[in-house]
């Protein structure tokens, strides 16, 4: 599927819960949010598999499940593997927080997931259990650990950059890629609902790390990626840049994002959202990727974000990450 600016459109992030079992202080308030989508409204796997197998007809041949935190809905293992056999979808991966992955990353292999994205923005477990409000980053490396023996590599591991929290750390980040087959990707503090008021953190813009790490060898471009990668000498990992702010990669971007409530999303900051349930209450296959082709056409050609656009309103645990 080619949108109007030329991209090609082949990517789609799924969210298939807003709940999660962490509450990062960059992410959500303590109590957490008062205003989470009833369950009677979140799609079911019925629906979430309707609108894959539309994606597969329009050309979207790699999705990815996340949340809120995915491992949390009830049989995600099942979901996987109906969505595993769709004619058309070569890669399933998913983005989590890893609390939970150490006791499914057999079964989600087995099912059908090909790669899996976990955030960690510390390697410090004080820090870490402030950052989350109380988790344990134990259960997080045991979960990398888990992920690398069930083959679902190579992994990449999410870290925002945050000023006065973990700045300090983003060398240590870097020194783990030159013995393990890893790619640490540092991602840019994006203002996006409860993120804006970022309990006081810095915004760390990518260069910046780049220019303080002048070791790391550009690696080519890929233009499938949003991310610019690099590599310390004879590493055997990689390090990937997102300037979602900085330097936005928008001319690169392939994917729109379905929301746990139904809303495909063409733009992550662009309050525009085209409601994908008319079409599925319909129950017309046909109908359902004429509503899905559509929504391509609203993708935007950049986000504003670094010209003092005002962030989106929702918040990014009802996206998807």
């Amino acid at each position: 599927m080619i949108d109007k600016f030329g991209r090609e459109i082949n990517y789609l992030r799924i969210s298939v819960t807003d709940r999660c079992n962490l509450r990062c202080k960059y992410c959500m308030p303590e109590e957490g949010f008062s205003n989470l989508i009833p369950h009677d409204e979140i799609l079911s796997f019925e629906e979430i598999i309707s609108l894959a197998e539309a994606a597969a007809k329009i050309g979207i041949t790699k999705i990815r499940l996340t949340g809120g935190e995915p491992l949390i809905r009830r049989n995600i293992v099942e979901l996987i593997s109906r969505m595993s056999a769709i004619e058309g979808i070569k890669e399933i991966g998913i983005t989590t927080n890893g609390v939970l992955l150490a006791k499914m990353a057999e079964d989600l292999k087995k099912a059908g997931v090909t790669r899996v994205n976990i955030s960690l923005d510390t390697l410090d477990p004080d820090k870490y259990r402030e950052i989350t409000r109380g988790g344990d980053l134990s259960k997080v490396l045991a979960g990398i650990e888990a992920a690398k023996k069930a083959g679902l590599t190579p992994i990449k591991i999410n870290c925002v950059a945050l000023g006065g929290f973990n700045d300090d750390e983003f060398s240590k980040f870097i020194e783990m890629t030159r013995e393990e087959d890893v790619i640490i990707r540092f991602i840019e503090l994006m203002p996006i609902g409860a993120a804006d008021v970022g309990e006081g953190y810095g915004f760390v813009s990518n260069q910046e790390i780049i220019d303080s790490h002048p070791d790391l060898i550009p690696l080519g471009e890929d233009k499938n990626s949003v991310a610019v990668n690099y590599k310390l000498p004879g590493a055997k990992g990689e390090v990937g840049f997102i300037s979602a702010l900085s330097n936005h990669f928008c001319a690169q971007c392939n994917k729109i994002r379905l929301t746990s409530d139904g809303k495909i999303k063409p733009c992550l900051h662009s309050n525009e959202e085209i409601d994908m349930k008319p079409a599925l209450a319909e129950g017309s296959p046909d109908g359902v990727v004429k509503a899905l082709a559509e929504s391509v056409g609203h993708k935007i050609e950049h986000h504003l974000l670094n010209e003092g656009a005002a962030p989106i309103e929702r918040d990014m645990n009802k996206i998807g990450g």
